[in-house]
This record gives structure tokens, C-alpha cells and sequence, in this order.
């Protein structure tokens, strides 16, 4: 049984930092920096095993540069490969980052991906917790989170919203009715719920997910678990590179929660986490080890 079952595609992410400002049609604009390295499902699957855990990441790759490349890293950061899938065609994937200290666009491109069953997946790859880094929902998505909570595993969604979906959808209500933990960003929170203030965001999430978790950015987090409620600050960083922060911050969250560690202790481990990938450009090269992590808890017991 894994940790984490995370299903979830690759990305070649070309990361532009030091620009001046956002290119605009007709402009060319300079920047300080480039960095090219993969992103996506890599990210969270780099995070969570530095951390410890043992991941399934289970994500197809093709035969064009972009997918070698990813797989090539892979190897060299000893992701586990069991659930990689193989095929004989391009499946380019490919995000351009303007990465400033706080925010970032993207500009990506995918082809198709092959058709998935994913409750088939999670009936064949058992798992404490599914890990799903975007926002799903519909029919298939809550026969999926049946078959997870069949299995005993806890079901962890980002939000990640590349719709126009809010609360007035009822399949939207039925997904998060139907998760344990729901990790939206406070853009993410504020459009599904229409509320204008994260705090009325999270009560309003609350009454439907058992764990809501609102990212803040460099402010930090609010969260709320069976009528508790957290809200810690930020941590203070010298931000180089903000891509991939977020998905650091569930990994951290994740880890906390399969420890064992109440609603405040799963928020820290997030924030230090999500805090230290901004240091580093890239979102997963300053991801911390479970000693950092550790070392970094025991601290701030002895501090407190």
C-alpha cells in the first residue's frame, strides 16, 4: 500500500525570473533568469517523498523530449516508477512561468492524454490517502472517492480551479461533500464561495468539507477541522521563485495529517514547507527532507 496515490500529469515548466513586468503583445521583454525543469505531478511527488512517504505517482509519458527529460529527472530523484505509463507518441507538456517573489502567470500546452479510469486506479493501487491536485467533481469523481473510502483512505483535493465552477453547481457541492480535506488558495476559496473576505470563504467551505485549509501566500493560512479553527502567519523568506509553493504547502499539510499531528501542527508543517520551495528556483528543488522538517518542529517546540 502506498502513502500517497497521486494521480496527476507531468510538465516541463520553463521558469522566467527577474522580469521587469508581464510581456505584452507587441513588446519584447528581457529577464535575469531561466531555469527549465519539470513540474506538475513532479512536484508533489519530489516533496512528499523527501518527506518520507511512499508515493505512487501515477502519470504517462510519451516518446518526445519533454517526456524523457521528466523521466530522466525521475530517476535521478528516485521517484518510484510502478505507475508510470509508457506510450509510443509525443505527450508534450510544457508551461512557460513568469515567476515574480509573490505571483506568477503560466502560459502551458498539453497534448491529449490517454483516457483513464481513475476508481479502476484507486481499486488497484490501495493507498492511505488519494491525493488529487486540482478541483474534480461529477459522477465519476465521487464513484472514485467511494472506492477510496472503501479502502480507508483519506481524500485530499487542492483546488486548482480552471473553470468557472462555484458553489452554485450542484456536482461542485457533491465533490466537496464528498472529500476529507479541501486545500484551496484564497483566490480559489473567494471565487467558488462568492464571498469577498477568506474568513467567510472558509466558514462557507466548512459547512460542506470536515478540513478546509485556505492559502494566504506570504501571509500564511487559515484553517478550520470539526469546529476548530487555525490561522497561523507566514514565514519570513527570501522568495525567489513562487512556482510550486502551494503544492509544497499540501505536501507539508499531508505529512502532518498521516503523522498523526492536530489541525495547528499540519498547518505548520505546510507553511515551513510551502515557505522553503520559494527559496530555490524551481518548485521542488528547496522542497525539504523530513529531518528539515523535523528539526524545524522541534525548534519551534522549544521555542514556544
Amino acid at each position: 500500500m502506498f502513502d500517497v496515490l497521486l494521480p496527476s500529469a507531468y510538465f516541463c515548466d520553463l521558469i522566467f525570473t527577474g522580469l521587469p513586468d508581464v510581456p505584452r503583445l507587441g513588446d519584447e521583454v528581457f529577464c535575469q533568469g531561466l531555469k527549465v525543469v519539470p513540474g506538475a505531478g513532479f512536484i508533489p511527488a519530489v516533496a512528499l517523498t523527501r518527506l518520507g512517504l511512499d508515493v505512487g505517482w501515477a502519470c504517462d509519458f510519451g516518446n518526445d523530449f519533454f517526456s524523457r527529460y521528466a523521466l530522466e529527472e525521475a530517476g535521478r530523484q528516485n521517484l518510484d516508477s510502478q505507475l508510470f505509463r509508457h506510450h509510443d507518441r509525443p505527450l508534450q507538456a510544457v508551461t512557460v512561468a513568469y515567476s515574480f517573489a509573490h505571483e506568477r502567470a503560466f502560459l502551458s500546452y498539453i497534448d491529449p492524454l490517454p483516457a483513464t479510469n481513475l476508481t479502476e486506479l484507486v481499486e488497484q493501487q490501495p493507498a492511505r490517502c488519494l491525493l488529487l491536485m486540482s478541483l474534480r467533481y461529477g459522477p465519476d469523481f465521487l464513484a472514485a472517492v467511494e472506492a477510496a473510502h472503501a479502502q480507508g483512505a483519506v481524500v485530499f483535493m487542492d483546488a486548482q480551479v480552471h473553470d468557472n465552477a462555484t458553489l452554485t453547481d450542484p456536482d461542485v457541492v457533491a465533490a466537496l461533500q464528498a472529500i476529507d480535506i479541501f486545500v484551496p488558495n484564497q483566490r480559489e476559496a473567494l471565487q467558488l464561495t462568492g464571498e469577498k473576505d477568506a474568513e467567510l470563504a472558509l466558514q462557507r467551505l466548512a459547512e460542506l468539507t470536515p478540513t478546509v485549509v485556505i492559502k494566504l501566500g506570504a501571509e500564511g493560512a487559515i484553517a478550520q477541522s470539526q469546529g476548530q479553527r487555525v490561522r497561523m502567519p507566514g514565514l519570513a523568506v527570501s522568495a525567489l521563485d513562487t512556482t510550486g509553493a502551494g503544492d509544497n504547502f499540501d505536501c507539508g499539510f499531508l505529512y502532518g495529517w498521516l503523522r498523526g499531528y492536530a489541525l495547528e501542527g499540519c498547518v505548520r508543517c505546510a507553511n515551513f514547507c510551502g515557505s522553503r520551495s520559494t527559496t530555490a528556483h524551481s518548485g521542488w528543488e528547496a522542497s525539504p527532507t523530513v529531518r528539515q522538517l523535523e528539526e524545524y518542529l522541534l525548534q519551534q517546540t522549544k521555542t514556544s
